[in-house]
């Protein structure tokens, strides 16, 4: 990739998601701009929601971004710095295309007002979205070859997005959106209408808890396997520490689940990812 390309794309990452351009900073200099690259894609597909009044110029964007993985975009592509930058990351390191064409198609859920079917429908959208990121992010510091059965990757991806969900669960319904599973919330007598009109009840308290065990189980199973991982390849999971902070915080969302989650400062995350990383990788 240029060096233009690099930078503005750096920036984007650091500007439009933070938490990942903090996590890729633990990763070696040599890789880390590959590693913002695809950190940086994900974050352009994921906010194309909040960057439309409608589906229809959603899918249009989402199909622009699956047109330039496939070989089909019209004009030049690479005059995006993003896709020029991507790009390039999946020529150097043979990253395969079609889990990435799988996480823009998963992010077509995102354009529209249904609520998240069941369980299984979730770990499928939070495996396409999230665990795919640590998945290329290890395979990228393994110079493209793949480095493990995905447990890593797959139990980290479903534990952030229960987590972040979670914290995210106020706002979402402020919005009139349900990303959590809504059967969880009707099999503890908490209605959709609740949800959507902002009354807490005891329902959705247990819901949410019920959410924040399953994160831990899927956190849990993530470190054991980050464990046997070689030590060069952990730096992709830099971020499960400051998940596992997040987790301990739940209980805020439990008590009052539609009030803004406390936030932890940025030098703290940078802190325990880099201290993390000295431990791990």
């Amino acid at each position: 990739m240029s060096s233009d390309s690099a930078a503005l794309t750096a920036d984007f990452l650091k500007s439009n998601d933070p938490d990942r351009y903090y996590a890729s900073l633990v990763i070696p200099e040599g890789k880390r701009a590959a590693v913002q690259s695809l950190y940086a894609f994900a974050t352009e597909v994921a906010s194309v929601r909040e960057r439309v009044s409608e589906p229809a110029p959603g899918e249009i964007r989402l199909q622009w971004w699956d047109d330039a993985l496939s070989g089909k975009g019209h004009g030049n592509v690479r005059q995006n710095p993003v896709a020029d930058a991507l790009l390039t990351t999946i020529g150097d390191y043979g990253l395969p295309v079609v889990p990435l064409q799988r996480l823009i198609a998963a992010r077509r859920f995102d354009l529209y007002q249904d609520p998240m079917r069941d369980l299984t429908s979730f770990e499928g959208y939070a495996g396409e979205t999230v665990s795919v990121l640590y998945q290329f992010a290890a395979m990228i510091l393994n110079d493209g070859v793949p480095v493990e059965e995905g447990d890593a990757a797959g139990h980290l991806g479903v534990a952030n997005a229960l987590i972040g969900h979670v914290r995210a669960f106020g706002f979402n319904a402020s919005q009139h959106r349900i990303f959590l599973p809504l059967p969880v919330f009707a099999a503890n007598g908490a209605s959709e209408h609740q949800i959507l009109s902002g009354e807490a009840s005891d329902g959705i308290r247990a819901a949410l808890g019920q959410f924040a065990d399953l994160a831990r189980e899927h956190l849990d199973k993530a470190e054991a396997a980050i464990a046997t991982l070689p030590r060069g390849l952990r730096r992709a999971f830099a971020y499960a520490p400051v998940l596992r902070a997040e987790l301990a915080g739940l209980k805020h969302e439990q008590e009052q689940p539609f009030a803004p989650p406390p936030a932890i400062a940025a030098w703290r995350k940078i802190a325990m990812m880099s201290w993390w990383a000295w431990r791990n990788g």
